[in-house]
């Protein structure tokens, strides 16, 4: 009869027939923490499922002396859906699923436990596939196989054979124990790679249908909505958008510049969906710390904490049947993140000290400036959590590529400030030829204080081009963004281009990224990182003046409080190069 266990008697320890040492007693606690440690770091790296799972076989096979080693993860019907072996390439892979030992795979997963055949040319589960294990002369080839489990569902195997000398029994528990470690940090990884490819392809068929619907009834109702003022392309697109997916409690995605609108969409979003009659609420997910945030979005119970006098209620509560707006979700913690992954796809919560599950309706509109894909790559922002915030995202154009709605939105603001102030003001022509030529990097926001000022500085009923703070060379634009206003070209002439930027010997100075450090002292908006048309009116007079090498370093000193490094950083040198460059101008270092 062949010997066939789940795990074996422990066995004296033999020499290896092949010259290899595979013959020792199991495996050992150092090399089993290592192997360990190693393949979770395999399994953690954003790999294609197929790779990650054959380098897990490689290391089974070469750190741990295992031979052979097949992990197969079965599709729903049972079937063997991938494999992954030792030396898997894509090419073979249709080569190795037609040589899986399919009996024994069968009877792991019926019996959802450990299978160990000591000789697999005595067993029948392998007939016909001996010459898979390569015997070697005067040995005999054992197989293990352990079930891959994601929570209480099968769903594949691994596998791998030793070689033994047939005189004796050899030890087999440690290496079925240590499989079923590594068995389950694979099935984990593989649960893991199915939410999210779920996640994906809902995100694709949801965006597919949404288009189709928009395809489809572009045109057939009104393009506006409440609040939102412009009549360029992009805009009409945007409203016709909002409009089909009020319709559904898909979760929705707004990106754009700050100051773009994104919180006047999301309320536009409430109003043209069936939960228009319900709470539409707000969080700033960046103006409140990670312990406060929680307790806002949660609630809490009485005595939870310190202050906490009383029980409060949470947003997600106060937002039940209705909206909740998360501006900024980008800028969350990763720890607060994965609390939040619960609320969205279960839809349940605890308050803050509290043990009794509450479950809300909501429909969550979340808005960020940031770059949540390279977030992802970089690890500070959840793939699960982007996923089911993604689902329909909408992003929203910044005013510099609609500036037909520049004179729409100016009027509309001074309107406003009209019927507030009880005034009588109007826009001349030049005065919107002035805003037209405008570049407003802080987008409708900024359009919209230009706006107001002007209006409550006027000292006429009609604001002319001379009220704005660009024809006495006090434009706020101008001052932060340290720009240049180009001159006037004339029509049939392209505009001159600014002039390059003052080097630092023996290195140039690079551009200097905007959201590192406030912008230095350049010639030019392009050195800068700007449009050269910042802030784009003739008659703006803010213009930088021409630095010097030593006062571009100098400059940088006092920005980084004579801190070296850091001043490295800010001109994009390295700290040896700034050295140099203070012993040649003559200056020295400030102690403090």
């Amino acid at each position: 009869m062949p010997e066939r266990a789940v795990i074996a008697a422990r066995p004296a320890p033999l020499p290896d027939p092949s010259g290899t040492q595979p013959a020792q007693r199991g495996t050992s606690p150092d090399i089993a923490l290592i192997g360990i440690y190693e393949i979770s770091k395999i399994l953690t790296a954003a790999r294609r499922l197929e790779i990650t799972l054959a380098n897990v076989v490689n290391v089974l096979s070469s750190m741990l002396q295992m031979r052979h080693g097949m992990i197969v993860i079965l599709d729903p019907e049972g079937e063997p859906d991938m494999v992954a072996t030792t030396g898997w390439t894509p090419q073979i892979a249709s080569q190795i699923r037609a040589r899986v030992p399919q009996k024994a795979i069968d009877q792991i997963v019926a019996t959802a436990t450990p299978l160990v055949v000591h000789d697999v040319a005595a067993d029948a589960l392998f007939e016909g596939l001996v010459d898979l294990f390569e015997p070697v002369e005067r040995a005999k080839v054992s197989f293990i196989g352990v079930p891959i489990k994601a929570d209480t569902r099968v769903i594949g195997t691994l596998s791998i054979d030793r070689i033994w000398d047939g005189s004796a029994r050899f030890r087999f528990d440690d290496d079925v124990r240590f499989l079923t470690m590594v068995a389950n940090l694979v099935g984990q990884t593989v649960r893991l790679h199915d939410l999210v490819a779920r996640d994906r392809d809902r995100l694709i068929a949801e965006t597919h249908r949404l288009e189709k619907a928009l395809t489809e009834e572009a045109g057939a109702e009104p393009q506006t909505a409440v609040g939102i003022i412009g009549d360029s392309l992009p805009v009409k697109r945007l409203v016709a958008t909002a409009r089909i997916v009020a319709r559904s409690n898909s979760a929705v995605l707004l990106r754009g510049e700050s100051g773009t609108g994104k919180e006047l969409f999301a309320r536009a979003i409430h109003e043209l969906s069936p939960r228009a009659d319900k709470p539409f609420i707000r969080v700033n997910c960046a103006a409140l710390p990670e312990t406060v945030l929680e307790s806002e979005l949660f609630g809490h119970e009485k005595g939870a904490f310190t202050g906490a006098l009383a029980m409060r209620q949470g947003r997600f509560e106060l937002a039940h049947g209705g909206t909740l707006f998360l501006d900024e979700i980008g800028e969350i913690s990763p720890a607060f993140q994965a609390k939040l992954l619960r609320v969205l796809q279960e839809g349940e919560f605890e308050r803050v000290g509290g043990n009794k599950t509450l479950k809300v309706d909501v429909r969550l509109v979340c808005a960020t400036n940031k770059d949540l894909e390279q977030a992802v790559a970089k690890g500070e922002f959840r793939a699960d959590l982007y996923y089911r915030i993604n689902v329909v995202p909408l992003v929203l154009p910044p005013l510099r590529e609609r500036p037909g709605d520049i004179e729409t939105l100016a009027r509309a603001f001074l309107e406003r400030f009209n019927r507030e102030n009880k005034r009588r003001l109007s826009m001349s022509d030049s005065a919107v030829a002035v805003l037209m030529r405008c570049y407003f990097p802080g987008n409708v926001r900024e359009l919209e204080n230009c706006v107001r000022r002007t209006a409550t500085l006027a000292r006429e009923a009609i604001i002319s081009s001379h009220d704005f703070a660009c024809d006495t060379g006090q434009c706020l634009s101008a001052v932060l963004w340290k720009g240049s206003a180009p001159k006037a070209a004339p029509a049939n002439q392209p505009s001159p281009q600014p002039p390059a930027p003052v080097p630092l010997a023996p290195v140039p100075l690079a551009p200097i990224p905007l959201a590192r450090e406030p912008l230095p002292m350049t010639e030019s908006n392009e050195a800068a990182g700007l449009p050269p048309n910042c802030p784009g009116t003739a008659a703006c007079t803010a213009t930088s003046p021409r630095f010097t090498e030593r006062e571009q370093l100098l400059n940088a000193m006092e920005r980084s409080g004579w801190v070296q490094a850091k001043a490295a950083r800010i001109l994009n040198l390295t700290p040896r190069q700034i050295g140099y460059a203070l012993r040649k101008h003559g200056i020295d270092i400030k102690r403090f």
